[in-house]
């Protein structure tokens, strides 16, 4: 299951950076290299971390496989802007979602405990973004008052207490990532950020 969510999000997130990179602008080629590097980058830093070798990419091509029938996919929905945006904010959203979860079990299937383990799994879910943002020429989402970070906290600490009051993991992890996209879209939809932190002045 961990296996076909995480083509899903590898998916989702090359959508979302092929559109990012339509509105930027860019050509067929800068286009497949940030579909790729959103896809694939949160991931790529996860098993670096985690010692993992080799990196999920590079021993099953079925990923850079979807991620470039991803892309030109999305050439579809590129020629017209107002879809194209709103597509990019729903597959980035679902894109969070399953990497999310799929981050933090494999950080558990190599023995990490709960708490890094929550860590590694935002680090799946917000490296790719970080990465596209970037490369297209905007604000990384993960530095603006958006819940973007929060939201794949928050899904994956659902994950864990439902594991710890007995829920099966296959219940625990679907709902986590329900948790996950729902906090992110509800917060694109009401509105919600994070309160900015201002600097004291000192008299």
């Amino acid at each position: 299951m961990i296996y076909w969510f995480d083509l899903l999000g590898v998916a989702v997130f090359a959508v979302s950076g092929a559109l990012a990179a339509m509105q930027a602008g860019l050509d067929l080629f800068g286009l497949l290299v940030i579909a790729a590097m959103t896809a694939v980058g949160g991931g790529t830093l996860r098993d670096l971390l985690l010692n993992r070798h080799p990196v999920f990419w590079m021993k099953d091509t079925r990923y850079l496989l979807v991620i470039v029938a991803s892309a030109l996919a999305a050439l579809v929905v590129g020629p017209f802007p107002g879809h194209a945006i709103a597509v990019l904010k729903i597959a980035d959203a679902l894109g969070l979602a399953l990497f999310a979860l799929c981050g933090t079990e494999i950080a558990e299937e190599h023995g990490v405990r709960p708490m890094p383990a929550l860590l590694m799994g935002t680090l799946t879910a917000c490296g790719g973004g970080v990465l596209r943002d970037l490369l297209s020429g905007q604000a990384p989402l993960l530095l603006r008052k958006d819940i973007y970070a929060t939201a794949a906290i928050g899904g994956i600490a659902l994950y864990f207490a439902l594991k710890a009051m007995g829920v099966p993991m296959r219940w625990a992890f679907v709902l986590g990532m329900v948790g996950v996209a729902a906090l992110r879209l509800a917060a694109l939809y009401f509105g919600w950020q994070l309160p900015a932190l201002q600097m004291l002045q000192l008299h």
